[in-house]
């Protein structure tokens, strides 16, 4: 598991959020979103949209880019997917540990 432990924490954290989750989803199936259509999306104010996007932004889930005056957000897949190594990793390593568990208490 090579994934830095600070990295893993700013995801978890971004993913904490009801509404970053639900931002991340419309995301991927409408790549290249300014705030506004994502706040025509969403029940929520294009004001808190940018700021959840921020969120999303440092966690280095999504990606903006600046297309004439509007700005394009994007999702960025690779922090989700090291985060899912790591947290198959950490499944992993329970799975051991409950087997071994097994084992021992067959034995007996």
């Amino acid at each position: 598991m090579n994934t830095h432990k600070g990295d893993v924490d700013e995801v978890l954290v971004a993913l904490a959020d009801p509404t970053r989750r639900r931002l991340l989803d419309v995301l991927s199936a409408r790549p290249q979103t300014t705030a506004t259509a994502l706040a025509e999306k969403l029940p929520v104010t294009r004001q808190a949209i940018v700021k959840h996007l921020g969120v999303l932004e440092q966690a280095g889930l999504v990606e903006a880019r600046k297309q004439g005056r509007e700005v394009q957000f994007s999702v960025r897949p690779e922090r989700l997917e090291s985060t899912a190594r790591w947290m198959h990793g950490v499944a992993a390593a329970w799975d051991e540990r409950l087997n071994a568990i097994k084992r021992l208490a067959e034995s007996q």
